[in-house]
Formats: structure tokens, sequence, C-alpha cells
């Protein structure tokens, strides 16, 4: 009965993973002003003259190139080559090095600050664009990125990376990802994609010093970001290592059980390896309360107030079902598989949009779709999913 499940499992991620990329294939291409739109709703109606984010082209990139490495078909790398020229050509900041947080439409410099995470997560793009199509300048800008973080975001007393600059790599009053974020100066989310990035490199350039790196941030994780009362995520630090509150944030632990593992083995690290399969399954308990008895996995919770965030977000979902499903490969036990393969049906049920394509933002607590967000945006992106789907898929 396992066998077939898993079977049925694969071939749904084989079909939704093509559904997603031809939904941006078709939907985001700019053929007006290059690159892709930045704003997208519901409808698949595009907002004129949206700003476009780093951080969704090189999701963008990443997952057209990741998608042409498990199967090469050129329409994917044909989307993959776009994001490239239009993140080389237009989010470069080619006199002060990394990328900008965003351009105008037409591609010309808007918000100039140096944010890490977009950083990161340019160097993870570019890291499997190479593998791709074995561009030269793509692996030599993964490679001057990392540099650049380890010179200008590294903290070289307490380690540990900085969370935004100014254009000139001058400090910055506020330093927020988002809106919902504490301006603080380190930050899990940011840690977590930049040893995502630097593993991805790492595949292509296995160089000591970048190795070295990954093992600083592992330990990271290990004597900061990883509660070891509460197996949750501490997600907010100064520049000391002091936490800076308690919110609970159920996507970010699971999905770094399994970000945290994949580090470790690509560096081959046998002691972090063995710590974490050991941590992954107390950090999967921990997100166990999270889950809805749909198969759903809320979005936060406050301590403090006892407050639960009742929202069910995309990308958590996506999350939920490979770190689930990692636990279970690492435990055996079968309650994990389980919560996976019902998150997946919780994903079909209530998260595609069967009628205009690809995944909503999320739905609240009555199961109504959030109001207001975007199927493609400054955050929206094919990543999560597209990533979710591959990984899957490669592990089944």
């Amino acid at each position: 009965m396992k066998k077939q499940q898993l079977n049925i499992f694969k071939k749904e991620l084989t079909g939704e993973l093509k559904n997603i990329l031809n939904w941006w294939a078709t939907h985001a291409p700019d053929n007006t002003y290059g690159g892709f739109y930045g704003k997208i709703d519901n409808d698949n109606q595009v907002t004129a003259h949206s700003s476009k984010g780093s951080v969704l082209n090189a999701r963008i990139l990443w997952s057209f190139a990741a998608a042409y490495n498990h199967r090469p078909e050129p329409g994917y790398l044909e989307m993959a080559d776009r994001a490239y020229q239009y993140i080389v050509n237009h989010f470069i900041d080619e006199e002060n090095g990394g990328v900008y947080w965003s351009v105008d439409y037409r591609g010309e410099p808007l918000d100039t600050k140096k944010q890490v995470y977009a950083i990161a997560f340019t160097i993870y793009a570019l890291s499997e664009y190479y593998r791709a199509g074995k561009t030269e300048n793509a692996k030599q800008l993964a490679i001057d990125m990392f540099y650049l973080l380890v010179e200008k975001a590294y903290d070289p007393i307490k380690t540990g990376y900085f969370e935004a600059f100014t254009k000139d790599w001058q400090p910055i009053a506020d330093l927020r990802l988002s809106a919902k974020d504490a301006n603080e100066k380190k930050t899990m989310n940011t840690h977590l994609h930049v040893l995502e990035g630097y593993t991805n490199l790492y595949r292509i350039w296995p160089d000591k010093a970048l190795g070295e790196h990954i093992s600083i941030l592992l330990d990271n994780f290990f004597e900061h970001f990883i509660d070891k009362k509460t197996h949750h995520l501490v997600l907010f630090f100064d520049e000391d290592w002091q936490a800076k509150g308690d919110l609970v944030s159920y996507g970010h632990d699971i999905e770094a059980t399994w970000l945290l593992l994949e580090a470790a083995e690509a560096i081959g690290d046998k002691t972090s390896i063995k710590k974490i399969k050991e941590i992954t399954i107390a950090m999967a308990d921990a997100t166990v309360a999270g889950l809805d008895a749909d198969g759903g996995l809320w979005y936060e919770y406050e301590p403090k107030e006892n407050h639960l965030v009742k929202e069910k977000h995309w990308w958590v979902q996506a999350e939920a079902m490979v770190g689930f499903f990692n636990a279970w490969q690492i435990s055996g036990d079968e309650k994990y598989l389980n919560i996976s393969l019902e998150n997946w049906e919780f994903i079909k049920t209530k998260i595609l949009d069967k009628q205009y394509g690809e995944w909503f933002w999320g739905i609240v607590e009555n199961g109504s779709i959030m109001p207001g967000e975007d199927k493609a945006g400054i955050w929206k992106c094919p990543y999560h999913n597209s990533r979710a789907c591959l990984e899957l898929i490669a592990r089944n």
C-alpha cells in the first residue's frame, strides 16, 4: 500500500511541477520591458508598472534552472536564460557589488539597499544556472558574491551575517526584509538562505574557505537559532547573539530541518549530519503542534500572547511536505510520511488554483482565500512549490 501511495505521490508531483512552471512561463514574462512582471493577481491580471524584486527574479532563475537539471527541456533553459540575462543587466550593482533589492518596471534601480538575503538567493540561483548551462560568468558571479558577503556582511568577531546595508555597504537604519519582521541585525531567515546559497555554490565550487563558512553557519544554528528547550527556531538576534522575541514560525522550523541536513551532507561533515538527524525529529515533533486537522500547517504562533496566526500560507505547506517526508526517511516512523501525504491532499484541495493555475497565497481560518495577495510578486515566486516537487520527486 505504501509503495502504491508513493508512486501516486511522485506522479502527481511530477504533473504539478509541470503545471507550476507552465504557469510562470506563460504569464510572467514581460515582453514589453524585459524580464518578468513584478506583480500578478489571483485572476492572472498584471498590475501595470509594478517594481521588480531581486528575490523574485533569482527564484525564477533557480526554479527553471533546477527543473532543466531535473529534466532537460529546452523551454526551461530558455526561461532560465531570460532570468539570468535580466539579473545581470538590471540587478547587479557593477560599482558596489551585490544586487539591488528592486528595480522599476523598466529595469532602472529603485530600492538600492543591499539585503544579504537577496544576495544569498542570487548565489543560489547562479550556482544552479551554472549546472544547467555551464555559463562560466554565472559561476564567477556567484563566487564573487560569496567573497563580497564575507568581506562586507560577515561578523568576524561574533560570527554570523548582518542583515542589510546601504547601496555602498554602509550601516542602514531599517534592516528589515519586510514590514512584519523585527528590525534586528541578525536573523534566522537570512542565515538559513545564506546557508542554502553557499551549499549550492559548494556543489559547483568545493572551495575550502566556502566549506568552512558552511560549517560556521551550521554552528550558528546549533548554538543560537535552534532553541534547545522548545526545538523551535529563534528568529531574531542583536549583533551579540542576544535573542529578540519568541515568535514561532512553523514553516521555517520544518524547512530548516532538511536544509541543514543538505548543507552538512554537501560538505561531508559526519558529526553535523548525526547531530542534525537527531535534532530533525525533535523539530518535526515541535512543528506538529502547528498542524490543523485538515492536514494544513498554520503560519505562526506568538507564545506570550498565546495567539495562533490562523493562516495557511502556500510556502509553509510546501515546506511541510518536504520536511515531514525527510523526518520519515530519517526515523522510519510512518507518522511523518502520513503527515506529508495529508499535507499534499490539503494543498490539492485548498491551495491549488484549479481555475487560473499556480497556488494561492493561502487561506484563512474559515477556508476562504486570503484577500489582496499576489499570485506573483516580490515574495510570491515559483521557488517553494517547485522546489518541494523537485525535492520529493528525487527522494521518492
